[in-house]
């Protein structure tokens, strides 16, 4: 049997950058509290406009340490995900037993990009078959993985609004996710510590719809709405697609 100490969040993310975009704060706060947490990349990104994987991947490893993750990851599955369905899932089912995580992060159901879509559905459907004993997975040494079923499946927000079944108060880890996001320079124009405002140097003279100076006001403005919805400065929101329970109505915050 294949050993790990398990994570009590596992986010994916079609792309390195997807996760620190709409759930950075939350994976800071839970590491500030103790708790482990990780990342799973489905792709390395090889298809955006802007910067190359090579360059992705360190960006992703300089962000993990700023997040403070236990564990970051690439599955390696080809961007836009073309590639065989059983495939990827097979290789999702061995990353969420071999993590064995508690809660997990994924994508949001439907969005600009079709990969993200699509990567939900994926990752909602292996954290439902890594709990089958009769489908088997292995880890790089051999060893088989045990079945496991996260507890939870959460969808962050992307691009396109969509309402939250609940919003996690991020306050206070604010620096941290936009420092986090700012590691991508390849990829964003990010206004950060002086007065609110620093720039990073495009990577390239190729505009996308995330490179703009703009673009991080819309993150920083989604953080505030979602933050509103429950009376605190910031905050990211996720779907269920089940209802969320509580033993005892005073967990409400």
């Amino acid at each position: 049997m294949s050993e790990h100490t398990p994570l009590d969040i596992l986010a994916f993310g079609a792309h390195p950058d997807d996760v620190e975009l709409s759930a950075g704060g939350t994976l800071i706060q839970a590491a500030m509290q103790g708790k482990r947490t990780g990342i799973v990349d489905l792709t390395r990104g090889e298809l955006g406009t802007r910067g190359s994987a090579e360059l992705r991947a360190k960006e992703a490893a300089a962000a993990a340490k700023v997040l403070g993750l236990s564990v970051r990851e690439n599955l390696g599955l080809k961007d836009g995900l073309p590639e065989d369905e059983d495939k990827a899932i097979h290789a999702l089912i061995g990353a969420i037993r071999r993590h064995r995580p508690r809660t997990v992060l994924a994508n949001a159901l439907h969005d600009r990009h079709t990969d993200h879509g699509r990567a939900a559905e994926l990752v909602h459907r292996a954290c439902f078959l890594a709990g089958l004993a009769r489908i088997t997975t292995t880890d790089s040494d051999g060893a088989e993985h045990e079945p496991h079923r996260p507890v939870h499946v959460l969808h962050y927000i992307q691009d396109r609004f969509r309402e939250p079944s609940i919003v996690v108060d991020i306050s206070g880890a604010e620096v941290k996710k936009y420092a986090a996001i700012a590691c991508y320079s390849s990829q964003f124009h990010v206004p950060g510590a002086s007065e609110g405002r620093i720039e990073i140097p495009s990577a390239s003279d190729l505009a996308t719809p995330i490179s703009t100076p703009d673009f991080m006001a819309v993150v920083r403005g989604r953080d505030l709405t979602m933050g509103r919805y429950i009376g605190v400065s910031s905050g990211e929101g996720f779907e269920s697609r089940t209802p969320l329970g509580v033993t005892d109505l005073g967990d409400l915050s």
